[in-house]
Formats: C-alpha cells, structure tokens, sequence
C-alpha cells in the first residue's frame, strides 16, 4: 500500500518536554494489514521500541538476524544456502536474505508484523518491496553522539555476560563484577571510535533505504534521546493508522 501524498512526521524539540509532536497524515492504511518496518542505528534504542510495539498493537515481530540463525541452525534449503557463503567469509547474496525474509513473512498470512534488520541497503529494499511490501516505515533518529555515549560507558563481565553502565547501572566497586568480583572489561567495539565508525557505515548504507520509503510517503521519523520519550509519538503515530 503507498500514499497519495508523503506522510510528514517530525519530533522538535522544545525547552518544555523535549519533543513536540507534528503530525500530518494524508492517508492511513486503517483496515488494512499492517506490514511495518523498524529502522535505527546500533545503540538507539530499536530493540526496546520494537518490543512496546509488539506489545501494544500484536505484531509479529520478524528479526532478520534471528531468522536467518534459525535457518542455519534447522539446516534448512535457504539456511545451508546462507551458510556456504558465511562459511566462506562472503556476505549472503541480496537475492538469498529477500528469499528468506520474504518467505517468511508470506507464512504470517493475514497476521500483521514489524519487520527489524532488514533491508538494510536500497536494492534489498526495492527487491523486498516487490515480494512482501512495507506500508509503514518508523525511523528513529537518535544523534550519533548521544549513542556513542551510551555505549562508551558500556563494561561487561565476560564469564558471565553481566552487562554494566557506568552512568545508568554501575558496579558497586568500580571495575569489578558484583557477584564475583572478577574484572570488568569494554568490549573494542564499545569503544568510541569504533562506534563512530559503525555508525558512519549505517549512516552512508541507510540513508538511500530512507529516500526510498520517504518518496513513497510510507515513513515517519522520530528524533530524540530516549525511548521513553520517543515512545508516546510512536505510539500516538502507529494509533494513527495501524487497524
């Protein structure tokens, strides 16, 4: 299903609240299946929105990281296909993850769903699209800054897989597990310049997949710093138009 019109959505921020919503929908897809796509960078807070989603409007949610290891792991045609090049050390081909994802998605029948990780460049879009469409697109426009410091306070306790944050969830001494007392460690990706990094590659990747649902009036962006206040616009915009 695609607009007549471009949906504009924004979130400005505003000394009051943080954020002031502006909505203005030419079209909604009331009555019809709801077929959503999440799209955010690592560390934005996609996982957490995602999860109030399907919580709150019954949408299966479709990971494409999740499915794809399912596959693998039940040796399945699609999953032995995916294998051989990840085995290999080459990225699956385009026309193998459309494959896979669309065929999954076409098992859910007239069951809606939210559709997270995929596709992550304009080719695999425009090639999904053509199989199972996508009629609503949530984009959530975190600053990369504000991610970065997320992550940078980020510590883990590697035997166990405890995860800390020197801000938000610290460690009762500084360093150190709380049950076992071993060391603490970051992670080489958690560290800032490789996440800028990730995140300059998301950015230059996802940016043509956002044109291209943006000229077909199907995307929202949301722009902020935290879920919980990103959340009630998601929520007010998805009331909107999801049946």
């Amino acid at each position: 299903m695609m607009f007549s019109k471009p949906v504009q959505f924004s979130l400005l921020a505003n000394k009051a609240c943080g954020l002031n919503l502006r909505l203005s929908l030419s079209e909604s897809v009331r009555g019809k299946k709801t077929c959503a796509l999440i799209i955010g960078a690592p560390g934005s807070g996609k996982g957490t929105i995602s999860n109030w989603i399907v919580r709150d409007f019954g949408l299966t949610h479709v990971s494409s990281g999740d499915l794809l290891r399912a596959h693998m792991r039940d040796g399945t045609t699609l999953g032995k296909e995916a294998k051989a090049f990840i085995d290999k050390g080459d990225l699956v081909p385009d026309s193998v993850m459309v494959g896979l994802i669309a065929s999954e998605l076409k098992k859910l029948g007239d069951q809606p769903w939210l559709l997270d990780g995929f596709p992550r460049t304009q080719p695999q879009a425009e090639a999904l699209q053509a199989e199972t469409p996508v009629n609503v697109v949530v984009n959530l426009d975190v600053p990369f800054e504000t991610i970065i410091d997320r992550i940078k306070d980020r510590w883990i306790h590697p035997g166990s897989g405890r995860v800390y944050n020197l801000i938000f969830n610290p460690p009762k001494v500084q360093g150190k597990d709380d049950e076992t007392g071993e060391d603490l460690i970051q992670r080489d990706d958690d560290k800032p310049e490789s996440v800028r990094n990730r995140l300059e590659v998301f950015k230059a990747n996802t940016a043509p997949v956002l044109d291209y649902y943006r000229a077909q009036g199907i995307l929202a962006d949301f722009k902020g710093t935290e879920s919980k206040k990103i959340w009630p616009h998601v929520e007010t915009y998805l009331k909107s138009i999801v049946q």
